[in-house]
């Protein structure tokens, strides 16, 4: 079941392994009667919220914050929407975040003074933060698309995890992605599968929003109520609004918003043309799809997860979807050396971005600095090396044609 090089034009999975995969799919994802999650760019609910409370939920979404709301004194944006919101509010933007920090002598990653998070913007110059000279470990993360959120915080953990024992299986050893574990921040000294962010530091869509909600915009929470600092020096001169600032509770607004939104659709147009089935073929036989998966059925309604404070509702369980990602981590040789929730052995490794919806990426990978799908594509090495060694067997014409599938994306 080992990937190979190919010869002449290509070297296809072997039937075995294929054939693994797909029982695999089944025993590990399956429960009966599971239907398709809805899609579309739509701005209109998948049933998780009533499209009145949705379109509440949309507008807090989109909120700018202002000084006198507790916006800053550090801070990247003013809303959620400014960096989720390619096509619509939620989806992908050219926004990116600067994180740095250095290696100390044994080689573990050590933050910047405050963490490794440099925010681009501040409610007074004096409080500017830069990247220090001796942080020489630098990297951009691109914003990500949040759409059908819901849905990958409804897939059960267990689900993730035998994702992962299954992939040396698939690979010949050389893929082995890393399912790591990490605090639900509602509920204090639970953990679950991580699954949000480039290094899958967060397992809850409340987690996420709190930790967005203070690092990306500097309001602190219930679940976040420290403010952060400029570079490791208090800002407490420059901060008015007695914490934590969410007095309103719009972290929660923001979890239910995406976990209301749709999936990203396909272009069905292109992806009914030969091309983009061909190269969906493609994709799958050079082995992309042991990372990128292509189907996840999420739990069963009534699971209760995030630690007891969440259960699966109809409108987010036993959903099929197609995210084409793990959602673990791997070293892909694009790592950009930061650490945060799972310690310093993944300093190396990123998430599997999701797949659904790159068409509307501009700027590809979690630097945002590839700028076509062949760019994306051939910077991948380490755990994919064989893969992209299919990938580069293949003729030009195939690589068109995946090329034309992930356009359809």
């Amino acid at each position: 079941m080992t990937i190979r090089r190919p010869s002449g034009i290509v070297t296809l999975l072997t039937a075995a392994t294929a054939v693994f995969i797909a029982a695999f799919s089944l025993a590990v994802q399956g429960q009966s009667g599971a239907t398709e999650a809805p899609a579309g760019f739509d701005n209109q609910t998948n049933g998780f919220l009533t499209q009145a409370e949705f379109d509440a939920a949309l507008a807090t979404f989109e909120e700018r914050d202002v000084i006198a709301d507790g916006l800053g004194p550090v801070y990247n944006a003013q809303s959620c929407g400014e960096c989720h919101q390619n096509p619509v509010t939620g989806g992908v933007s050219q926004i990116s975040e600067l994180r740095a920090g250095h290696r100390d002598a044994f080689g573990n990653f050590v933050d910047a003074p405050g963490g490794s998070l440099i925010n681009d913007r501040a409610i007074n110059a004096r409080i500017q933060e830069r990247v220090p000279n001796n942080e020489n470990v630098r990297t951009f993360r691109m914003s990500t698309n949040v759409l059908g959120a819901g849905f990958i915080e409804a897939i059960n953990s267990n689900t993730l995890l035998g994702i992962a024992n299954a992939q040396p299986g698939q690979s010949g050893g050389r893929i082995d992605g890393d399912f790591i574990q990490v605090p639900v921040l509602e509920s204090p000294g639970a953990v679950r599968g991580g699954r949000f962010g480039w290094k899958n530091q967060h397992a809850s869509l409340l987690s996420f929003s709190a930790d967005a909600y203070l690092n990306e915009i500097g309001v602190t929470s219930r679940l976040q109520d420290t403010e952060n600092t400029s570079l490791g020096n208090s800002v407490a001169a420059f901060d008015t609004v007695a914490d934590p600032e969410d007095t309103e509770d719009d972290i929660d607004a923001f979890a239910n918003f995406m976990r209301s939104t749709k999936v990203p659709p396909r272009d069905t147009a292109l992806a009914a043309t030969g091309d983009a089935q061909a190269g969906a073929t493609l994709f799958n036989q050079v082995g992309c799809s042991i990372c990128h998966v292509t189907a996840i059925t999420t739990s069963a309604v009534g699971t209760v997860i995030n630690g007891g404070a969440l259960t699966v509702g109809a409108a987010l369980g036993n959903k099929i979807i197609h995210p084409y990602s793990d959602f673990l981590l791997h070293d892909v040789g694009t790592g950009d050396g930061i650490v945060q929730n799972g310690g310093q052995g993944t300093a190396n490794k990123l998430r599997t971005i999701p797949l659904w919806g790159v068409r509307t990426h501009d700027r590809m990978m979690h630097d945002g600095a590839s700028l076509t799908f062949l760019d994306a594509i051939l910077r991948h090495a380490g755990e994919a090396t064989g893969v992209i060694n299919n990938y580069r067997g293949l003729t030009s014409t195939q690589r068109g044609q995946i090329s034309a599938f992930l356009r359809s994306l």
